[in-house]
Order: C-alpha cells, then sequence, then structure tokens
C-alpha cells in the first residue's frame, strides 16, 4: 500500500483535532475529485511499520480526539489489507479515540452486502471503525455547507449502531 499523506492536527475531516492518512489508489474517479493525485495505487510513499509508529506517535497527545482514514480509497481491498495493522495497534493503543473512515462505496450496498462477503479484512476493518462518510463526491451536488462531506448524496453513518440493526444509521441527517 501506499499513502499520499498523513496530516497531523487536521480539524477538517472529522470532530476535534485528528491525524488523517490519505491512502493512495482510488477507482471510482469522481469528477471534481479534491485529491485526483491519490487516485493512483503507485502514489505517494510505502506504507510501512515505519509509518505505523509515525502515525501512532502523532495521536498521544490528549488534544487530539481520533484517527481519520480517507484517500484515495480506504476502502479498495489492497488499501484494506495495507490498513488493518494499523487500525488494530490503534484499538490496542488507545481504545478511546473515535476512528473515521471516508469512502466512495455505499456502506450497506457495497461494503456490509458485497465486501464483507468476499474479504476477511472488511469484517475486520469495520470492527475498529467507528463513522463511515460515504458515497462518491458528486460535483452536481456539491454542497460548501455541510458538515465533513462534499456533496449532499453523502452519508455520515454510526457503523456499530448499524451492523447492530441492520439499517443504516445516521450521525447526521
Amino acid at each position: 500500500m501506499h499513502y499520499a499523506e498523513i496530516k497531523t492536527c487536521d480539524i477538517a475531516n472529522g470532530p476535534g483535532v485528528r491525524t488523517s492518512l490519505f491512502v493512495s489508489g482510488c477507482t471510482h474517479r469522481c469528477k471534481g475529485c479534491f485529491n485526483e493525485i491519490a487516485w493512483d495505487f503507485n502514489y505517494g510513499r510505502d506504507f510501512t511499520d515505519d509509518t505505523i509508529k509515525e502515525i501512532i506517535d502523532s495521536l498521544a497527545p490528549d488534544y487530539v480526539t481520533g484517527l481519520t482514514l480517507l484517500g484515495g480509497e480506504p476502502f479498495e481491498h489492497s488499501n484494506q489489507q495495507g490498513l488493518l495493522p494499523l487500525l488494530r495497534e490503534v484499538r490496542r493503543i488507545y481504545p478511546d479515540l473515535s476512528i473515521w473512515c471516508f469512502t466512495g462505496y455505499l456502506f450497506d450496498k457495497d461494503i456490509v452486502e458485497k465486501m464483507c462477503n468476499e474479504w476477511k479484512e472488511t469484517k475486520e476493518m469495520l470492527q475498529y471503525i467507528d463513522v463511515i462518510v460515504d458515497g462518491k463526491y458528486e460535483e452536481d451536488k456539491k454542497d460548501m455547507m455541510l458538515q465533513f462531506k462534499g456533496s449532499s448524496n453523502q452519508r455520515t453513518i454510526l457503523v456499530k449502531e448499524s451492523l447492530e440493526s441492520g439499517n443504516v444509521v445516521l450521525l447526521y441527517d
């Protein structure tokens, strides 16, 4: 796996002060994407054990509220495989930090109904993620007034609650 960037002290990609990891590789290719350079799976740097340590260390200050995964596309299968060791470590060391993930895939139709049945990594990833913002960016639905989303078709989903109920449970309407 490769990654495009790590932003520490990020306040734009989830509530509070967070570390955000922008993974490389995305097959969605949304028109108007803000991070088109990260579509290439080979863009950026190799994601290594040192990268994981860097991210873990960045989460240590008490003012940090969580980790955000975005991209590129965190739910591309090769990225899931790369992200699992990080997610395991974050949950082990910082069980109370929130983990958010932005994905162009639909939570219910693509991730739960398809990926969970195809790849074991998906089910495990969902155990660690608190909130997923799902749906492709749609330029004609762009809305700068939305909180932590780019277009009005995207949903902010509580993962654990959704999995337990069998229905999508939204954090924000």
